[in-house]
């Protein structure tokens, strides 16, 4: 079994610069030596002496959590779950907002890691960006080579605990309604498009249309930032270019919300006129006029599980649980105009 020692000589370093990188240390090390000592730490299949990790980590009652915005709905509810068994364990929250910033979330991951934290949660999507996701996969490598804990939520490129969202199904039945409701001329608001949810809820949608005979062109979808804002003008960028629409699809509620405050500033009633639907169904969803339909995902329960998987002791094997979706019907959709 390889020691620190081994670790330090097969990087050409000394071991207390190894320990420093491994540990998470708040003490600089450069760069190069950092991935030399995690490169090391692969070949070797190194793994810490768990008596000396609980010796060192003085953080054992803290979990991190890397969120994109905590002030967002979605990630208010999902925060809820993840507090909720966080308490029941005894265990404190260091709630961490990279604002989509995949720099950011790097740098979180890092803090994180010096502060010796009991476990990692990473709760907001993943990004499609090779270079971040092979120094995101490093980073937590090395924190969980030293017995830290790593849980997802949503598709990310990384090996382990993850609570999976059916993003893909759930849009697939919200195209599959629209489409029995006879909508033939339907206009997506799309969020980033570096995130996975949005390919994965895109993905969704092409194929209930695909599987209805409908196509889905480019120029009815616009990519906007998963905010109501972005919404409003995704919406009306929308209807510039193809105003003879009869349904509209926000793949989250936030941005329903903004293309409903859009349609009313231009007359246009919901649903006679048009119809709208999001996904997510958070809390606001049934209190806008008119009532929003939306696919429902677990948001609560999602962070619950996060969570527990977290905090569970590490098994043989990654544990991925996916949480099933239901679409929630209600007034902001009608069958097309004729």
């Amino acid at each position: 079994m390889a020691t620190l020692a081994d670790v330090a000589r097969r990087a050409g370093v000394s071991p207390a610069t190894a320990s420093r990188v491994i540990n998470g240390s708040s003490k600089t090390v450069t760069e190069e030596l950092r991935d030399r000592v995690l490169r090391a730490v692969a070949d070797l299949r190194y793994v810490p002496n768990a008596h000396a990790q609980l010796l060192a980590r003085p953080q054992r009652s803290v979990v991190g959590v890397i969120v994109h915005d905590v002030s967002d709905p979605y990630f208010a509810e999902v925060t809820r779950g993840l507090q909720r068994v966080a308490t029941a364990r005894g265990k404190l929250l260091i709630i961490c907002n990279s604002y989509r910033d995949p720099e950011r979330e790097l740098e979180y991951v890092d803090l994180l890691r010096g502060q010796q934290v009991a476990a990692m949660i990473l709760a907001g999507s993943g990004y499609h960006d090779d270079g971040f996701t092979t120094r995101l996969n490093e980073q937590l490598a090395a924190y969980e080579a030293t017995g830290g804990r790593v849980a997802v939520i949503g598709r990310h490129e990384h090996a382990g605990d993850a609570v999976m969202p059916a993003n893909e199904s759930g849009a697939h039945l919200l195209a599959g309604e629209l489409a029995a409701l006879g909508h033939r001329r339907i206009g997506v608001i799309a969020g980033p498009r570096l995130l996975t949810t949005t390919t994965d809820r895109l993905a969704g949608l092409r194929r209930g249309l695909a599987e209805a005979g409908l196509p889905l062109p480019e120029e009815h979808i616009r990519y906007a930032g998963f905010d109501r804002d972005s919404g409003v003008a995704a919406t009306a960028a929308l209807l510039d270019g193809a105003p003879d629409l009869t349904a509209i699809v926000a793949l989250n509620d936030s941005m329903a919300v903004g293309a409903l405050s859009l349609l009313r500033a231009r007359g246009m009633t919901v649903p006679d006129q048009i119809s709208v639907a999001g996904f997510d169904d958070m809390p606001i969803a049934r209190d806008v006029t008119p009532t929003l339909t939306t696919v429902r995902l677990p948001l609560v329960e999602m962070g619950a599980r996060a969570m527990t998987l977290a905090l569970e002791p590490e098994v043989d094997g990654d544990r991925v649980e996916v949480l099933d979706v239901e679409l929630v019907r209600r007034d902001s959709t009608a069958p097309a105009p004729a």
